[in-house]
């Protein structure tokens, strides 16, 4: 569980800079460079996201039920996992109506798939994966709107074309994962 915990604590703080240390940020990337420095945050993202899964895989098997839910939270916590997938390929559409309304859809879907989560699974191990991911993306998307406010963002409005196309590949991404990847890859069928 040591490596997991600690895993988790680096990719908060990687990804955290910009809440708690953003005039240190601001000094760093003037001193190297905007894309020098997206590319060593990217590294240490990488890493750090490597040391959690291996954490997480280590501590499985060792894992302590803290809560068994029932089925029907199970399905709840499938559709609200669907609703992730939605805010990330939000992310990367412009002009969709998730992102002309929540602004930072990514963090919402990190949000959102990580309480799914804690709804679906009540180990331990979990509860410091899932709600380490939940509280700082709370934090995060709170500061970053906060930010935005302060700055006078506003978001592209929304297009038909990109919305459609925002749940369209959300929901591909969602089935694909669901049916298939997730059990090749974290071992586990959702769906099952």
């Amino acid at each position: 569980m040591a490596v997991l915990v600690i895993g988790m604590i680096l990719f908060i703080a990687t990804h955290s800079l910009r809440i708690f240390a953003p005039a240190w940020r601001e000094r760093q990337v003037a001193r190297i460079g905007e894309k020098p420095w997206k590319g060593l945050i990217s590294v240490l993202a990488a890493v750090t996201l490597a040391l959690l899964i291996w954490g997480f895989a280590q501590a499985r098997p060792e894992a302590v039920t803290l809560y068994e839910s029932p089925l029907w939270l199970k399905h709840i916590a499938a559709a609200l996992v669907l609703i992730a997938f939605l805010f990330i390929a939000a992310a990367y559409v412009p002009g969709n109506a998730l992102k002309a309304r929540f602004g930072h859809p990514m963090v919402a879907g990190v949000k959102t798939w990580a309480f799914a989560h804690l709804l679906a699974n009540g180990r331990d191990v979990d509860l410091v994966l899932f709600g380490g991911f939940m509280l700082w993306s709370i934090v995060d998307y709170g500061a970053a709107r906060r930010r935005d406010r302060r700055a006078g963002v506003t978001q592209a409005p929304a297009t038909l074309r990109g919305t459609i196309i925002v749940i369209a590949a959300g929901i591909a991404a969602w089935a694909l994962f669901a049916f298939l990847l997730h059990g090749w890859l974290i071992g586990v069928n959702p769906m099952s």
